[in-house]
């Protein structure tokens, strides 16, 4: 069988990414071969493809699609042929029409979530699961507790604006834009500083009385790193999931001490998604509070898969908000 898909030969920017014809075998023990429908677009595609994660070339891109199960190997149950089907996982190479892959973590898609969604929320989605109910401060969170979420307008942020009201937290989110902190608003933030403009850290402290957060999650890196750090209260948790800005420079753990005892993390999404139990348990904590109406995915953009390379320089350009997705 053949397929379209993404490929790059060599890492660097946008215009590696080609549009090439690839044969589709049958699944092995434990893999499924799947027809997509959507494919969702991520940052972390972005260093996969300028080489910031390097991998082995070729490399087929693209970390989380939905489609249909065309057929499954020997020893996959939780699959059968013809299964509305959802995932976020690795090896890459979802943004294809289809796929030979493994089975483990890709999960039944409930009949009242579209493709489109099942597409954009599962990377992102069960990344806001597993930081807001597994990536906790030593104190634990408890209902009007105050957060900070950087990026907070992105594919991640609106879900964990949106989560965090849910639990009753006080997210305070922060972005580059006095329109993506509007969006962060409508989603549920209970705050929202421009960083371009503010001083994030100093109005956190005004924001909480002068004490600070228990916990901040950061997909920016670099940028925010020190800023972070003067947001967290004695014992807080600095959870860094990303490197948007670039990675964070070595720490001197000093620092740590003299700011309050200090906690810094630096989570996985696949270290917490290693069973197929653990899969499938975030996955359905998602899809019930999706399917509850509490949590709405934003799908802001689509792109057809031709269009990739310029999906790629809008992302990495901040001109996103919300979730993107590939159509096919």
């Amino acid at each position: 069988m053949k397929s379209k898909a993404v490929r790059i030969d060599r890492h660097g920017g946008p215009e590696e990414l080609k549009i090439v014809e690839v044969d589709v075998g049958e699944p092995g023990p434990g893999e499924i071969r799947i027809r997509h429908k959507a494919v969702g677009l991520n940052f972390i595609d972005t260093y996969q493809r300028s080489g910031l994660y390097p991998f082995q070339m070729p490399l087929q891109l693209g970390m989380e699609a939905s489609g249909v199960v065309e057929a499954v190997g020997e020893g996959v149950t939780h699959l059968k042929a013809g299964d509305r089907a959802a995932y976020a996982s690795q090896p890459p190479g979802a943004y294809s029409e289809l796929r030979v892959m493994p089975a483990k973590n890709v999960c039944k898609l409930p009949d009242d979530i579209s493709f489109e969604t099942g597409a954009a929320m599962m990377l992102k989605g069960l990344t806001t699961q597993y930081l807001l109910k597994k990536t906790l401060p030593a104190e634990g969170l408890q209902a009007g507790d105050f957060i900070v979420f950087h990026a907070a307008a992105g594919g991640v942020g609106l879900i964990a604006c949106q989560w965090a009201k849910a639990l009753g937290l006080q997210l305070i989110g922060t972005a580059g834009s006095d329109a993506k902190c509007k969006l962060a608003l409508e989603h549920g933030a209970a705050h929202a500083i421009n960083y371009s403009t503010e001083n994030f850290a100093a109005r956190v402290k005004e924001i909480t009385g002068g004490k600070g957060v228990k916990v901040v999650y950061d997909s920016v890196g670099k940028d925010t790193f020190e800023g972070s750090i003067d947001c967290l209260r004695p014992f807080g948790l600095l959870a860094i999931f990303g490197n948007g800005s670039g990675p964070v420079p070595p720490v001197n753990l000093g620092v740590l001490a003299s700011k309050g005892s200090l906690y810094i993390t630096r989570p996985t999404l696949f270290t917490h998604m290693a069973t197929r139990e653990s899969t499938q348990a975030m996955a359905d904590d998602l899809f019930a509070v999706v399917r509850s109406g509490a949590v709405k995915i934003p799908i802001d953009q689509r792109y057809p898969l031709a269009d990739v390379q310029q999906a790629h320089r809008d992302l990495e350009a901040r001109k996103t908000t919300g979730c993107t997705i590939l159509t096919l």
